[in-house]
């Protein structure tokens, strides 16, 4: 996977402004901050964010693919000062799921979500390398 960045910009914080990959694409429905097998949802803004990226990867895996193979994610959160405000523990969140990996995001400010308790919901789009084509 190839980062898009053009060389006059200021690197961005915490993603980037492009990816550029070849092989299997794999789109994952917004996932919520809930226990897939309970249905809880958790505490806190920054606490949903966490489950969902859990659940995030748990779908990525079922492709084959982990983190490293998102291309692409969409944000929906209900209230920007709540995601502003779990800044720390958002970077807490992403690296212990995520890694050192930073796709191409978009984030968005929705009045709600289809799960009343969501505070956010996150889509991803991943291209996992063709056998022949690790590099990417």
């Amino acid at each position: 996977m190839q980062v898009l960045h053009p060389a006059s910009w200021p690197r961005p914080r915490g993603f980037s402004h492009g990816m550029a990959a070849q092989g299997t694409v794999v789109f994952v429905a917004g996932q919520i901050g809930a226990d897939p097998e309970t249905g809880e949802v958790a505490t806190g803004f920054a606490g949903q964010v966490a489950q969902a990226l859990r659940n995030l990867v748990a779908v990525l895996r079922e492709a084959g693919a982990g983190p490293e193979h998102i291309a692409e994610m969409t944000w929906y959160v209900t209230d920007l000062a709540a995601y502003r405000t779990a800044g720390a523990d958002l970077a807490g969140a992403w690296r212990e799921t995520l890694g050192r990996h930073f796709p191409a995001i978009t984030l968005i400010q929705v009045a709600g979500l289809l799960e009343e308790r969501a505070m956010v919901e996150i889509s991803a789009t991943a291209v996992v390398p063709s056998a022949g084509d690790a590099s990417r």
